[in-house]
Parts: C-alpha cells; sequence; structure tokens
C-alpha cells in the first residue's frame, strides 16, 4: 500500500483534499435542511424553560410569548407523535 502512494505523481494530496473538502460540504448542507425540516432552528425555543412559577420574572409580553410558543410545541409534539403513531401502525 505504501509502494501505491509512493508511485503517485506530485500534487496528488491536492485531490485527495479537495474530495475530502466537497463531502464535508455537502454533509452540513445536508444537516442545515435536516435541521430546517425539523425545525430545529426556531429562535422561540427559549421560551419552552419557562413554566408558571416564572411569570413574575418577565414582562407581560414575555409571559404571553412563551406560553403561545409552549402551545404550539405541544401541538408540534402531538402532530409528530400521531404521524409516528401513524408511521408503526402501517409497519405492523
Amino acid at each position: 500500500m505504501a509502494n501505491f502512494f509512493e508511485t503517485l505523481p506530485d500534487g496528488w494530496t491536492i485531490y485527495l483534499w479537495l474530495v475530502i473538502g466537497a463531502m464535508i460540504i455537502i454533509a452540513v448542507l445536508f444537516w442545515i435542511r435536516w435541521g430546517a425540516q425539523n425545525e430545529q432552528f426556531d429562535e422561540d425555543i427559549k421560551y419552552v424553560i419557562f413554566d408558571e412559577q416564572d411569570k413574575d420574572k418577565m414582562t407581560p409580553e414575555e409571559y404571553a410569548k412563551s406560553r403561545t410558543v409552549i402551545s404550539s410545541q405541544i401541538e408540534s409534539r402531538k402532530k409528530f407523535l400521531a404521524e409516528d403513531a401513524k408511521r408503526h401502525n402501517l409497519e405492523a
């Protein structure tokens, strides 16, 4: 195997780096696409950690926003679980 690499002409490593770089770019694009499709770039996700006990620590607008975000997250979870259950019922 070492002899194979020694017989290659000079400058072959740049092509190896180009191929590896292209593979990394494709992987990153795939992960970004996956994240966008799975609601991973939601900036309002920070409101999910708040609950009813945090009402006094927040402004009324922030508290209303947190309740809206939590209700939308609950609906999104119900939708996901329903789709998951439907998919598993079809497989069974």
